[in-house]
C-alpha cells in the first residue's frame, strides 16, 4: 500500500468515505490522449482503475484473477419465453428457408427494444466483487475496503454461520455473510470526540453551522441597530442573557468529558429535563405528578452524590450506568402519565354540550383553558415520543462510537447497494445472490470511471495475458 494513500496533487479515487475521496471525485476527468502514446494511455488507465478497485490485492494476484470473458446478459421478453422454448429462432438457418433478418432489438424475437449499449468494459474488475472484503464494503458494513479487511482478519465476520478470517475468500451464489452489529455501528457511525466522551465532532460542527445560519436569517439591519444601542446603554442585554441560558442548557445536556465523568453528565441531563418539565408554566400538572418529579430529582441528586463519593472508578461507572437506565425508565413512566392527567383535568369542561370545544375541534376558537390543555397534551405527546427515541438510541459513553448514533460524514455519496447483493441492515447480514453481469445500459460493477478509461485498462491486462 502506498505511504500517502490520499493524494491531492495526483488525484486517485479510493474505496472509502472521506473528504479527500469526494474532492477527487469532483475533479475526476478522462485523461487527455493528445500527447500520449497508446501504451501510456493504457498504463495511465490501469493505474487509475487499480487505485480504486481494491488496491490491497497484489498485482500478480489480480492478473491471475483477470478474465477476458466478461459476463453479460440480454433482457428477454417474459411473454415470449412463456410461449416458446427458443428452438424456432434456429429454424431454417443455413438452408435458405429462414426469414428476412429482423432488428436486433425486435420484441417479437424475444429481445426488448433498447437503444442503450452494453457497457462490457465496466465489467473488467468483476472478479474482485466476489471477494469477501469487497462485498462487505459494497453492503455498507464498513467505511472502507481496508476496514472491511480488518473486520475479516479480526474474526468479526461469518460466512454461512462459520467464522471466516480470509479477506480474499471467493463468494459463491447463495452465500450469506454477516458482520458483528457493534462493529458495523462503529464503522458507519460518527466518531467520538474523545475516548471518554459520548459526543462527536460532527455534533459540534452541526451546532455551530445551525447557530450561524440562524443568526444570519434572524438578524436584519434594524435589529443590528437596536442591538448596538442596547450594548451602549446596557452591556448586560437580554440577548446576552438568552445566549447564556442556551449555553447553560447546552452545558447541562453535553458537558465536557474532561470536567466530569460521562455517567455524571447523563445524571445532570436527567435532572435538567425534570426541572424543565416542572418549570414549564404552560403544562398544568397534577399534584401527584409534581411530587413524582420532585422525588425523581431528589433520587438523581442522591445517585450523583453516591457516584462522586465512590473511590472505585470501575465499580462506580458500572453502578452509575445501571442507575441511569433505571432513572430513564422512571422518567419515561412519569411522562406517559401526563397526557392522562391533562385529559382528566379537561374532561368536566368537555362534557358540557354548550362549550365551544364541543362545537369546534379547533382549540384556538375555544376558551384559554381548553387551549392550555390542548397545548399540554401535544407537548406531553411530543416528549413521550422523544423519550421513546432516546430509549431506542440511548447515550452510552462506554460504546466505541458516538452516541446517540448517527451516520458518519461523507456517507451519502457511497450509500448504494449493487443488485447482486441482498442486504438486511437490521441484523447486519447480506446474501451474495449471483455474480455481477452487464446488461444493456447497465453494468453491475460500480465504478466512477468513464467507458474509455475502463476500456484502456482492460486492454492493458488483455495484452499482458
Amino acid at each position: 500500500m502506498p505511504r500517502k494513500f490520499h493524494g491531492l496533487k495526483k488525484p486517485k479515487v479510493r474505496q472509502d468515505w472521506s473528504k479527500e475521496t469526494l474532492y477527487n471525485l469532483s475533479r475526476l476527468v478522462t485523461p487527455p490522449a493528445a500527447n500520449k502514446t497508446f501504451f501510456q494511455q493504457k498504463w495511465m488507465a490501469k493505474s487509475m482503475t487499480r487505485a480504486y478497485h481494491n488496491p490491497y490485492v497484489r498485482e500478480g494476484q489480480w492478473t491471475r484473477m483477470f478474465d477476458r470473458r466478461l459476463p453479460s446478459v440480454v433482457s428477454m421478453n417474459h411473454q415470449y419465453l412463456a410461449k416458446h422454448d427458443g428452438s424456432e429462432q434456429a429454424t431454417g438457418r443455413g438452408s435458405g428457408a429462414e426469414e428476412a433478418p429482423v432488428s436486433r432489438y425486435d420484441g417479437d424475437r424475444g429481445q426488448e427494444k433498447r437503444i442503450e449499449k452494453t457497457p462490457y468494459m465496466h465489467m473488467t474488475f468483476y472478479p474482485l466483487e466476489r471477494r469477501l472484503d469487497t462485498a462487505i464494503w459494497r453492503a455498507l458494513f464498513a467505511s472502507s475496503v481496508k476496514q472491511a479487511r480488518q473486520f475479516v482478519v479480526h474474526g468479526w465476520v461469518k460466512v454461512n454461520g462459520k467464522r471466516m478470517v480470509y479477506p480474499g475468500y471467493q463468494l459463491n451464489p447463495g452465500d450469506m455473510f454477516q458482520v458483528d452489529p457493534e462493529r458495523v455501528m462503529f464503522a458507519t457511525g460518527a466518531r467520538k470526540k474523545k475516548r471518554t466522551s459520548a459526543v462527536s465532532d460532527q455534533d459540534g460542527r452541526e451546532e455551530r453551522e445551525a447557530d450561524e445560519q440562524g443568526s444570519r436569517v434572524a438578524k436584519s439591519h434594524e435589529e443590528k441597530e437596536v442591538e448596538e444601542q442596547n450594548e451602549v446603554e446596557d452591556p448586560e442585554s437580554e440577548a446576552g442573557a438568552a445566549t447564556l441560558e442556551t449555553d447553560e442548557e447546552r452545558e447541562a445536556m453535553l458537558t465536557k468529558p474532561e470536567d466530569e465523568p460521562d455517567a455524571k453528565k447523563a445524571l445532570k441531563n436527567l435532572m435538567t429535563r425534570a426541572k424543565r418539565i416542572l418549570d414549564d408554566s404552560k403544562r398544568k400538572l397534577s399534584g401527584k405528578r409534581q411530587q413524582e418529579l420532585r422525588a425523581f430529582s431528589q433520587s438523581v441528586r442522591k445517585t450523583m452524590s453516591k457516584h462522586g463519593s465512590n473511590k472505585d472508578n470501575n465499580a462506580s461507572s458500572t453502578a452509575a450506568a445501571d442507575s441511569v437506565e433505571d432513572l430513564e425508565t422512571t422518567l419515561a413512566e412519569i411522562m406517559t402519565k401526563i397526557p392522562d392527567d391533562v385529559a382528566a383535568t379537561s374532561s368536566p369542561t368537555s362534557n358540557d354540550s354548550t362549550s365551544p370545544a364541543s362545537q369546534s375541534a379547533n382549540p384556538q376558537t375555544s376558551s384559554p383553558d381548553h387551549t392550555d390543555a390542548y397545548n399540554a397534551t401535544k407537548t406531553a405527546q411530543l416528549l413521550t415520543a422523544a423519550l421513546d427515541r432516546a430509549r431506542q438510541n440511548p447515550i452510552d459513553p462506554a460504546k466505541p462510537y458516538a452516541t446517540p448514533w448517527k451516520p458518519r460524514d461523507f456517507m451519502s455519496a457511497f450509500a448504494f447497494i449493487p443488485r447482486y447483493l441482498e442486504v438486511n441492515q437490521k441484523i447486519c447480514s447480506a446474501v451474495y445472490l449471483r455474480h455481477p453481469v452487464a446488461r444493456p445500459g447497465l453494468a453491475e460493477v460500480p465504478t466512477p470511471f468513464s467507458h474509455e478509461t475502463m476500456a484502456l485498462g482492460f486492454n492493458w491486462y488483455l495484452r499482458r495475458r
